[in-house]
């Protein structure tokens, strides 16, 4: 199988409020939305809110009773630390939880991290040992 990430549907208890969050509030753009699901491009890789229960039931498992930390934190990177400060900020002014304010990363880089209003829990960084292209998209280089 090749290594590709196309798609990440987040399970959320009310998506007419994410999608508040992540379209009014931080600008993203609505690429698809049945009331039932709302599809958000992002930039190559679709962002998809779905109904938490929806989702578990379609993936024939059990919805967790309340949402915690799920070991996974979803990453939005940009080229600068102003620009970190700047994404947190919005993303503040529209409902995000702080979880870490903004600081220079023990790797070299600067992020700090917000949750969304279901508790996903998102990092924004910036990181200067893989910048982004032209088109905004981050290229790790190949290992050695």
């Amino acid at each position: 199988m090749d290594a590709r990430i196309t798609m990440i549907t987040l399970g959320v208890a009310d998506v007419g409020r994410s999608r508040r969050f992540y379209c009014d509030g931080l600008g993203w753009q609505v690429s698809a939305d049945t009331g039932a699901m709302v599809a958000i491009d992002a930039n190559g890789v679709i962002l998809a809110l779905y109904g938490r229960q929806a989702l578990a039931d379609d993936a024939e498992v059990k919805a967790a009773a309340a949402p915690g930390f799920s070991g996974v934190a979803l990453a939005h990177n940009v080229d600068s630390p102003q620009a970190v400060d700047a994404a947190l900020a919005r993303a503040f002014e529209a409902g995000a939880r702080p979880l870490r304010p903004a600081q220079d990363t023990f790797w070299g880089g600067y992020s700090g991290y917000f949750a969304d209003p279901d508790g996903h829990v998102w990092e924004v960084a910036w990181n200067p040992y893989w910048p982004l292209d032209a088109d905004g998209r981050m290229r790790v280089p190949a290992a050695e």
